[in-house]
């Protein structure tokens, strides 16, 4: 057998690298990416190892150290700086001058005669004179001459040169790399802007922005709620789809399968013969009435998302133009969508396994750049489970080859390993389960799992406490302080979360009896909102969108961490960012009925507080302020004024003087 190559050292267990490397890991602009891998050789010469990253389309490797941490596992880190795509490896070698320095150290504390490592040592220099620049090669030689002058048995002159910073760190900069082991594979980032990470979602039906009972809304009359939404601090506005809505089959108030004349059915039903996906409905107002809006709402730092909803009504142009495109039962009639044993008898499924599915899927494509062309740039996608996988990687890549910033939220309420992969395969950000995530366990275990699993690398959560589709029975019988609760676990858990808007705000929760459902839904109703109801939310929600854009540690889900507090109705968790310049301390009741209360215990040292030290921890709901010391505090959270704390932490205090600034 002849040998494959001479290189001695071993790397394996690279992370992250998904599924072999089948899929890129995620980032936004400004994060790390923090790479490990398994790095090892036979006998005990000293390892160096690096990552090498380059962004799409540089020629040449840029490089990060990688340190030591445990058993051979290795880490290093880099930075994304760039809306581009990111490549790396893992490049690492036996290091002779690593391995003379450390051999030299053993053998000088057991007081041997190192003369002759002295000679080796300047073998090692010689060659690295070769490597280095003019400069640097210059006082390389001024040190080799000293320690070439060196006569003495313990090397007195030479060895406080050869363990200088100025010395070490010349020769580690040209490291003999000619026995390197490279991994094979070169691994991908894919980059995404900062808005990917941290959004912030209002969601709202234009047509029930009108002005009085008997008067639909339109974009004109939408521009009016801005301000508002703007006010309560959501940097995205969500629209179920604004397409023509079908007339054949439209379904009625409450998904009655027989629509009266007044009805406007549901706006996922698309298509009529005023036009389909690249159309708008008439009612609403007209394309350049949608640009303008737009263009309003921009002026609040407001992003339009735009609902991508891939199916048809009856009366859909596509169905007489491409009948090709859909599936017919065997009577011939067109068979509409079903999920048994719910029936959509207002929607027709595409058929991707058409013999015309090339011409389809190109359709699609064009569907969502005659948007992106109009200015959308943030898409939530209807089921998108129920549609091919290979469609989605395709269209997905497509869009970003040309338009980087484009933001996919996939609405898919489906099983996790379908979720996992469709966030694998492109989609930006994903809903999640945490609509059912109630109990302190459950919270937790989910939190854990997003934030330390795998899917960590590829999966965005994105968490709703509700959605046209779904009012969880805990919103149902918790009464207000239910929606309080769930906002602010929504808010704080993760760095994306959204709502669907007045249903959440006026703390809606009538439901169709035994079901998860709207009773009098707005999918199928226009509604006229009594803004002045007392229940309202809106003064708490933008109190809590404020926290989250004026506190870096919550505008990241990945820093979370959960804490001790002796009693399983509250949950108590940490957010800070690296610095510790900015720490956030939530805790909250689960229980929307009862006041709750418990020890909560932190662990100071991880935010830079001493045992013993007292410090100061300011209410950011409450604006009250406590003043803490050690490990332990007490809290008490009644859920009929607030039930949950937002404490900043105030890390600082030193002396007595320093509670009068912050009291």
């Amino acid at each position: 057998m002849n040998p494959v190559n001479n290189k001695r050292v071993i790397i394996e267990g690279v992370w992250p690298e998904i599924d072999g490397g089948r899929f890129p890991a995620k980032r936004v602009t400004g994060e790390k990416v923090t790479v490990e891998a398994d790095i090892f050789s036979d006998g005990h010469d000293e390892i160096s190892a690096v990552i090498l990253y380059k962004k799409a389309g540089e020629k040449g490797w840029r490089e990060a150290c990688m340190k030591l941490l445990v058993n051979d596992k290795w880490e290093g880190v880099f930075t994304i700086t760039d809306l581009t795509a990111y490549y790396y490896t893992v490049e690492a070698w036996a290091d002779p001058f690593k391995t003379w320095q450390k051999d030299l150290k053993k053998k000088l504390d057991a007081g041997q005669d190192v003369k002759m490592d002295l000679l080796v040592g300047i073998g090692l220099m010689e060659k690295t004179i070769g490597l280095a620049s003019v400069k640097d090669a210059k006082r390389l030689k001024e040190f080799m001459d000293i320690i070439k002058n060196d006569k003495t048995r313990s090397g007195d002159k030479a060895v406080p040169v050869i363990f200088s910073d100025d010395f070490t760190s010349l020769m580690f900069s040209y490291p003999d790399r000619s026995g390197a082991t490279r991994y094979d594979k070169e691994l991908e980032v894919a980059v995404d802007r900062p808005k990917a990470l941290f959004s912030t979602w209002y969601e709202m039906f234009p047509r029930s922005c009108g002005s009085g009972p008997g008067k639909p809304g339109s974009f004109k009359t939408c521009k009016t709620m801005l301000s508002e939404i703007a006010r309560m601090g959501f940097d995205v506005l969500y629209l179920p789809p604004i397409h023509p809505v079908g007339k054949k089959n439209r379904k009625g108030k409450n998904n009655t399968v027989i629509a009266q004349k007044e009805d406007p059915g549901s706006p996922w039903a698309i298509g009529s013969e005023e036009g389909g996906h690249k159309s708008i409905d008439p009612s609403l107002g007209t394309i350049k009435d949608f640009q303008d809006f737009m263009e309003e709402a921009g002026k609040y730092g407001i992003e339009i998302a735009m609902d991508i909803a891939f199916q048809c009504s009856p009366s859909h142009p596509y169905i007489k133009e491409h009948p090709e495109w859909f599936k017919k039962c065997p009577d011939g009639t067109m068979q509409y969508a079903e999920n048994p044993p719910k029936k959509y008898e207002d929607i027709v499924p595409f058929n991707f396994e058409s013999d015309k599915w090339k011409e389809l899927w190109e359709e699609l494509k064009s569907i969502v750049l005659f948007w992106i062309e109009k200015g959308v740039r943030i898409f939530r996608v209807d089921n998108p489970h129920t549609k091919p996988f290979n469609f989605w990687e395709w269209l997905i890549k497509e869009i970003k080859k040309d338009y980087p910033d484009a933001i996919f939220l996939a609405e898919a309420f489906t099983r996790p390993k379908v979720m996992h992969r469709l966030a694998k395969l492109g989609f930006t950000q994903s809903y999640t389960y945490f609509t059912w995530r109630n109990k302190k366990y459950e919270l937790t275990g989910y939190l854990e799992e997003l934030t330390r699993g795998e899917g960590r690398e590829y999966l965005r959560p994105n968490f709703w406490p509700n959605t046209p589709d779904i009012l969880p029975e805990y919103l149902q019988y918790g009464g207000r302080s239910a929606f309080l609760a769930r906002l602010i676990l929504a808010a704080t858990l993760s760095s994306n979360y959204g709502v669907f808007g007045p249903e959440y705000e006026l703390c809606i929760s009538n439901a169709i009896a035994g079901k998860e459902e709207y009773l009098d839904s707005e999918k199928y109703e226009v509604k006229n909102w009594d803004w002045n109801n007392p229940d309202n939310l809106r003064d708490i929600i933008a109190r809590v969108n404020r926290i989250r854009r004026e506190n870096p540690a919550l505008q990241t889900t990945w820093n979370i961490k959960f804490h001790d507090v002796d009693n399983e109705l509250i949950l108590f968790y940490s957010k800070k960012t690296e610095d510790l310049s900015n720490i956030i301390l939530v805790a909250v009741n689960l229980d929307p009925h009862h006041r709750q209360s418990g020890w909560v215990k932190l662990p100071l040292n991880e935010f830079g507080l001493d045992l013993g030290e007292s410090y100061l921890v300011h209410d950011l709901l409450s604006d009250d302020k406590y003043i803490w010391k050690g490990e332990s505090n007490y809290i008490e959270l009644n859920p009929f004024i607030v039930p949950a704390h937002i404490f900043c932490v105030k890390n600082r205090l030193r002396r007595e003087t320093d509670f009068d600034y912050y009291m």
